[in-house]
């Protein structure tokens, strides 16, 4: 199959890591796939954005940068087009980004099925942390996309609500979660016997994680064991951790590592005795859960739906009240006192990467079985009908 991949990512970090992964996990079953996207992407830094956003970002005017966001658009769909003239594909995949209409035009102009990569309700979300000039126009246009779609394919249930809610059809949507290589994980054994015991954390480090409760917890616990904590990333609420560690001195107790290589991932995960999801946006699929679960370490996380899909509390997790004071540092007590119950949870959480092949290699057939049953749908539906299809569908 000849997929045509269209996206909109000029940073190195999560969302470069999905399209990388799945990318791979797609040629390696065989499938022909050509990537369209900003040219930042290839020599973008880990963890750097692209040097063009930001400059726009930070020099105009939020409504005029959001204005000149939605006309990239224009040249986006362009040398799609023109990847798509060259390159035939039999489906375009694209990756959902705000005022991103690249994938939408192009699929309708060439008659082919749109599958539509959705991980976050993007204008909810820009218009949460990043701020939104131009809300009603953001989450109009992204709606329509979302429409637009032959396939729509969301990391979670909770996220599917919201495109139904959107006026998706049902039919139309199906969940495909994030995942994990297995190979990248076949090293990790067992936690040893530690003391410290170390809690760990990898993610872009914000203030509503909820590390600070860590550090407080680490700081008042009387043990034993002794706990540490590892964080693996990189992000705005660092200085002030670091700032909390040294004041409640703890600071020798506390390890930042700063930006980490894929391939280091799985290595500082097998150093972890308890992994931890402090908070979590209520839609989303944190990559972080199934690396700590391929890794089969015992997990703390919120007790929210888009959690619950992929975790049980009291098999494969201890999963809290986030609006209960005290409820995550109690997980975490109940975890750090329990060898075998770090154990037991931590070989649930691995097997349950298998059993439901939780992988991006298990995510690329799924996607390739979804792409068939769609070019079959556009062949009986016949060239001419196959362009109006999302036409027809509103």
């Amino acid at each position: 199959m000849r997929i045509l991949y269209s996206h909109r990512i000029g940073s190195r970090d999560g969302q470069g890591v999905h399209l990388e992964a799945m990318v791979g996990a797609l040629r390696a079953l065989g499938h022909e796939v050509k990537l369209v996207g900003p040219r930042d992407f290839d020599r973008a830094a880990l963890g750097g954005e692209s040097r063009w956003v930001g400059r726009l970002r930070r020099s105009l005017p939020r409504a005029v940068a959001e204005l000149v966001e939605l006309a990239y658009a224009a040249p986006a769909a362009w040398r799609l087009a023109r990847a798509a003239a060259a390159f035939r594909p039999d489906v375009i995949y694209e990756r959902a980004n705000l005022y991103h209409l690249a994938g939408s035009l192009v699929a309708r102009l060439r008659g082919v099925p749109l599958l539509l990569e959705v991980n976050a309700p993007m204008a909810e979300e820009r218009g949460r942390f990043g701020g939104l000039a131009l809300p009603s126009l953001a989450a109009w246009l992204e709606r329509l996309v979302w429409r637009s779609a032959s396939r729509a394919l969301p990391v979670t249930e909770v996220l599917a609500g919201r495109l139904l809610a959107a006026g998706v059809a049902r039919e139309r949507v199906t969940v495909v979660p994030n995942g994990i290589h297995r190979s990248d994980f076949s090293d990790v054994g067992e936690a040893p016997a530690r003391d410290p015991l170390v809690l760990g954390f990898v993610g872009f480090v914000r203030e509503w994680h909820g590390l600070d409760a860590v550090l407080r917890g680490i700081a008042a616990w009387e043990g034993p064991p002794a706990l540490s904590l590892v964080v693996v990333g990189e992000g705005p609420a660092r200085p002030e951790l670091e700032r909390l560690a040294r004041e409640l001195g703890i600071a020798d107790r506390v390890r930042f590592t700063g930006l980490a290589e894929r391939a280091e991932i799985p290595l500082f995960i097998a150093g972890f005795d308890i992994a931890l999801q402090p908070a979590s946006v209520p839609y989303a699929s944190p990559l972080k859960v199934f690396e700590y679960m391929a890794a089969g370490r015992a997990i703390v996380a919120p007790d929210q739906p888009n959690l619950r899909e992929v975790l049980e509390h009291g098999r494969t997790a201890l999963l809290f009240d986030p609006d209960a004071p005290g409820a995550f540092w109690r997980a975490v007590q109940r975890l750090a006192g329990s060898a075998p119950l770090r154990e037991r949870i931590g070989e649930a959480a691995r097997d349950e990467v298998l059993l439901r092949d939780l992988t991006w290699e298990g995510n690329a057939r799924r996607v390739i079985a979804i792409a068939e049953a769609e070019i079959a749908a556009s062949r009986r539906r016949g060239p001419r009908r196959a362009g109006l299809a999302v036409a027809s569908r509103r």
